[in-house]
């Protein structure tokens, strides 16, 4: 099998366009007809539905999906059983998953973590995780080899897209932020893991469309490394805040949208056009939207 890197790119060349669909389903914001039953089984099979329904709205546009685990964590078993369907439905309809767990630990539990999601043998069968790098390098250690192992992927959170990122992550230690010299760290692991005549390697890296400036400087900082960054929409990002996350190619970097997607038809101009009865329409609509816009002010334009 091609390595992570090189199926990403490939995926991304073939869709013309690093747009990231986020999964992030919330029982009251899910449309009228989904919300019927608010027990943790109803609300995981609207779960289900909303999310398989999501995939087929904007398969034919995006390469990647991110399912956000916590939202269907929080329904306990039932909840975990929605999460496998939405990963299973998004790889029987070619897209790439990328799950969204932020795991971290040490030792022999982050050896489990990563045989837990990563590969095609593994019980949840992602392509890609999401993992916290705080507890040391040695924490990275299982994943990066799971990853080698499996041809799978992992992002590391180096400068997240939250208000408070800056409480750690800006930290300057002898004259260097903790969020640089983790990137630093990235791009070693990230040069490392790179398939024979790849630019990029297995790990990549999270860095919020939230702060243009420290993805610029960190894009450069990561040349090996694959990006992906949330922030876009919702959360204040546009296409020209992530402009410098792009290589010249267009490529190394997937662009998140999760709210603006999931929700569109509770916001104009997709309120006005489509409503709740047709929401998929909404978020196919709101898919293109954001790829129209990445290509006309960012490199992606030139896939």
């Amino acid at each position: 099998m091609a390595s992570f890197a090189e199926r990403l790119a490939a995926a991304v060349r073939q869709k013309g366009t690093p747009a990231l669909v986020g999964i992030d389903p919330r029982f009251e914001q899910l449309p009228p007809a989904l919300q019927t039953d608010s027990s943790p089984s109803g609300q995981a099979t609207a779960f289900a539905k909303f999310s398989c329904e999501l995939i087929d709205a904007v398969a034919d546009q995006v390469a990647v999906v991110k399912p956000q685990a916590a939202f269907y964590e929080q329904l306990g078993p039932f909840g975990m059983a929605a999460l496998g369907k939405t990963v299973s439905y998004a790889r029987e309809r070619g897209l790439l998953v990328i799950l969204d767990c932020k795991r971290g630990d040490i030792g022999s539990t982050a050896e489990a973590y990563a045989k837990a999601y990563l590969g095609d043998e593994s019980a949840w069968g992602a392509d890609c995780l999401t993992v916290s790098p705080y507890l040391g390098d040695d924490s990275l250690t299982p994943f990066v080899d799971q990853c080698t192992a499996t041809d799978s992927g992992i992002f590391v959170l180096v400068k997240t897209s939250n208000p408070g990122s800056g409480t750690l992550q800006d930290l300057s230690i002898d004259g260097k932020t903790i969020y640089r010299r983790m990137a630093e760290h990235v791009e070693s692991l990230a040069a490392a893991t790179k398939a024979t005549g790849q630019q990029y390697g297995a790990v990549g890296a999270v860095v919020g469309a939230t702060y243009p400036a420290q993805l610029s400087e960190l894009r450069e900082v990561m040349p090996s490394a694959w990006l992906l960054v949330p922030g876009f929409g919702s959360q204040g990002g546009g296409p020209k805040d992530v402009a410098a996350s792009f290589d010249a190619d267009g490529l190394g970097a997937l662009i998140n949208n999760s709210r603006g997607i999931n929700f569109a038809f509770a916001k104009e101009p997709y309120k006005t056009t489509f409503g709740p009865a047709r929401w998929q329409e909404a978020s196919a609509a709101a898919t293109s939207d954001m790829i129209a816009a990445l290509k006309a002010d960012t490199p992606a334009g030139k896939l």
